[in-house]
């Protein structure tokens, strides 16, 4: 996958907004990692904030949708990890400030 697409995906993602906190997945730096094979099909391995978050099932409905138009992607495999545990060190500097953590 070359950088223009990963930016396109990321840039999709960021319209994914964790229901709970109010900031995107992407700078709740809640995406781990992007796989592509030459066939389009795209796994994205993300984390939630929370172990038995009760909307895991509507994040990744929103994921799908959030890249259903980029012309690349003809399927999209949302595989939810546990590992490396997520934590407040992973937001960006917006997320951070956005929620007033130092």
């Amino acid at each position: 996958m070359n950088d223009e697409l990963k930016e396109s995906i990321m840039g999709a993602l960021e319209l994914v907004i964790d229901p709970e906190i109010g900031i995107d997945i992407v700078n709740l730096g809640l995406v781990y990692d992007l796989e592509m094979d030459g066939e389009g099909n795209l796994t994205v391995n993300m984390t939630l904030t929370a172990m038995g978050c009760p909307l895991a099932g509507t994040i990744i409905d929103q994921v799908k949708r959030a890249l259903a138009d980029i012309p690349e992607i003809k399927d999209v495999e949302v595989n939810i990890v546990w590992n490396p545990p997520w934590n407040k060190d992973m937001m960006s500097r917006y997320a951070k400030i956005a929620l007033g953590i130092k």
